[in-house]
């Protein structure tokens, strides 16, 4: 049975749920999948510009953890772009 996933502490909520290549139907599109705490592990770290350790602290994790998502959220909107696919924000 694996381990009970942890809440993390999430400070930000979008106001947007989708981002999409312009002039291509949402509807003909793949989606990727953000989860709130990969966007929020971005917001901290490349918008608020704190470091590694103190985003972690302030997302309740540890850095290891934190390393973890902020490398899938940038794997997910890398791939989104380079593919032209839609990102959709939800919750964990």
């Amino acid at each position: 049975m694996p381990r009970p996933r942890l809440r993390r502490r999430i400070s930000f909520s979008p106001e947007v749920e989708y981002f999409k290549p312009q002039g291509v139907p949402l509807r003909s599109l793949d989606c990727v999948y953000l989860t709130r705490e990969e966007v929020e592990a971005l917001r901290l770290k490349n918008i608020e510009d704190f470091d590694q350790i103190e985003s972690a602290k302030k997302m309740q994790t540890s850095q290891s953890t934190f390393q973890r998502i902020l490398k899938s959220a940038h794997k997910k909107i890398s791939v989104a772009l380079i593919q032209g696919k839609a990102i959709r924000i939800t919750k964990p």
